[in-house]
């Protein structure tokens, strides 16, 4: 009798162990770019980080997958902490690690802080740091700082309490008294000399000799040096000095100016002069490098890049940047527009205007903006709270509190109205009412209404749809082509694939009851 009840105990722990594991499993169904199903992986939790790295997170084990979808790497951690092509940086119990995306261990996940850039790697454990250059594809100690960065140009710029290093320069000792990060090619330095420009070996490409010196954009600087003022462009392994001159520069509000004999009497762009002007009273930046110019005869013109777009004339107190050979134009107060001879074409009488594009430009009369064509005539009234650019013959406008969209004849392309309408990437509309999406093709045909908490474009003729936790995948009819029943769906574009999530539900074991149990003999 005991022998039975052992055997009767023993079972009915079994089956509360199988049932309790195996009852719900996760799972992914493994469909083509034709949503045909290719197969059913088991037991995983899938992330797709980029093309060719998928990662595992399946019983707390974060490993990396291959393009079938087996793990080949322990990634030794719990969670991805960063993904920044090719660097995967984890988070572990014992802290972060790196490995490379082909699953190259770098770091083990035992340091304090991991900073990616490139084809360097720089790690930190308490106050000693390390760093991985992948050209060499060896880890080197470079010492003990108060802190240290992975600079924009590759270099490491380190800190300690007497100064800033370059600890993988060729003088990694020299101290420095400042090291700032200008773009992705030079370091701005100063020692007790003056100001100099570092190159990405950590070289002085402009000795530091330089009283005051400004970066500009690009690889181009503002300098003065004594009395002498000069425009400096670099290059990797130099300094050119594009333009020099004793005459006051200044840079006055992003504007490079120089006076001679304390009259204003050039506009400068990076590197030499881009207007001598004889009389100028003042210089305005008006935006996206152009300028207006005001001459002593009271006549304004436009300034750009390469030169007048505008030349200077009379009856105009302000010129904005233009597109399709008309420019915004201010007079009394009012704007209108002018053509790059300063002839009014559409006249001053309106509070603000925007600029043409496709022939069509806002206007706004009061609080409200409507609409006029390149001839000047109002193809809409002021009728509109806000108003967007018309693009492929449709704009966005929003009237009493609720947003449509207008086309090139003033009138809606759809009846209906939403509380927001967002034109998308790939010139669909992204329609929202009470805090869920819908879809509007480019032609302005309303593809589903909004009811998902969630919808995304993610291919041609997929698009991804949630409601509630549910997801599921329309085509661009609207039609659901994966039902609305996935717990979630990942897009694996370097593997033409998609994996759909689901909770399997396996068969109920039998009843125990039914179970024939073998007994032993004598029991």
């Amino acid at each position: 009798m005991k022998v039975k009840i052992y055997w009767i105990f023993s079972l009915y722990l079994i089956f509360e162990i199988l049932t309790a594991k195996q009852a719900i499993s996760q799972t992914y169904e493994v469909y083509d770019q034709n949503l045909r199903l290719k197969s059913r992986i088991e037991f995983d939790h899938i992330s797709i980080l980029g093309e060719t790295v998928r990662i595992s997170s399946a019983n707390n084990e974060l490993k990396l997958l291959s393009k079938e979808y087996k793990p080949f790497v322990d990634l030794k951690a719990l969670s991805v902490y960063n993904y920044d092509q090719p660097w995967i940086v984890v988070q572990g119990p014992q802290g972060k690690g790196a490995f490379h995306e082909y699953g190259e261990e770098i770091f083990a996940p035992e340091f304090d802080e991991i900073e990616v850039f490139y084809t360097r790697i720089l790690a930190r454990k308490g106050n000693q740091f390390w760093v991985y250059d992948h050209s060499t594809r060896k880890i080197t100690a470079i010492g003990t700082f108060q802190e240290a960065k992975l600079a924009l140009n590759g270099q490491v710029i380190a800190k300690n309490p007497d100064g800033y290093y370059l600890p993988l320069s060729d003088n990694p000792q020299k101290i420095y008294d400042e090291l700032q990060e200008v773009n992705m090619n030079f370091l701005k330095s100063k020692e007790s000399s003056g100001y100099g420009l570092i190159n990405r070996q950590g070289n002085y490409i402009l000795e530091p000799i330089i009283d005051h010196m400004v970066y500009l954009e690009g690889d181009y600087f503002y300098a003065l040096d004594g009395n002498q003022y000069m425009l400096v462009r670099c290059l990797e392994e130099r300094a050119d000095i594009k333009y020099t001159s004793y005459h006051k520069i200044t840079l006055e509000d992003g504007m490079l100016l120089e006076y001679i004999h304390g009259k204003l009497r050039r506009v400068m762009d990076n590197d030499g002069i881009l207007l001598d002007q004889v009389g100028m009273e003042k210089v305005t930046d008006v935006g996206e490098k152009h300028y207006n110019v005001l001459l002593r005869d009271n006549k304004t013109g436009l300034l750009g890049p390469k030169g007048w777009e505008v030349p200077p004339v009379l009856e105009v107190d302000l010129i904005l940047p233009g597109s399709e050979g008309l420019f915004p134009a201010k007079k009394s107060g009012k704007f209108g527009f002018i053509d790059n001879s300063g002839n009014w074409i559409v006249g001053n009488q309106y509070d603000e205007v925007g600029t043409f594009k496709e022939g069509i430009a806002a206007f706004r009369q009061d609080e409200k903006w409507g609409f006029i064509n390149n001839q000047g005539t109002e193809i809409t009234g002021a009728d509109y709270e806000q108003v967007s650019f018309f693009h492929k013959g449709k704009a966005i406008v929003k009237q009493e509190g609720k947003h449509l969209l207008i086309g090139k004849d003033g009138k809606p392309i759809l009846e209906k109205t939403y509380d927001r309408i967002s034109l998308a990437a790939d010139n669909y509309y992204i329609s929202e009412n009470e805090d869920k999406f819908g879809l509007i093709s480019p032609e302005g045909k309303e593809i589903v209404e909004p009811k998902f908490q969630e919808l995304r474009r993610e291919d041609l003729n997929k698009i991804l749809v949630r409601l509630g936790d549910k997801y599921g995948i329309l085509d661009e009819n609207g039609d659901y082509v994966l039902p609305v029943y996935y717990k979630s769906i990942v897009f694996d574009s370097g593997n033409n694939q998609i994996l759909a999530e689901d909770d399997y539900q396996f068969a109920p074991a039998e009843p125990i009851e039914n179970i024939n149990i073998k007994k032993k003999k004598g029991a």
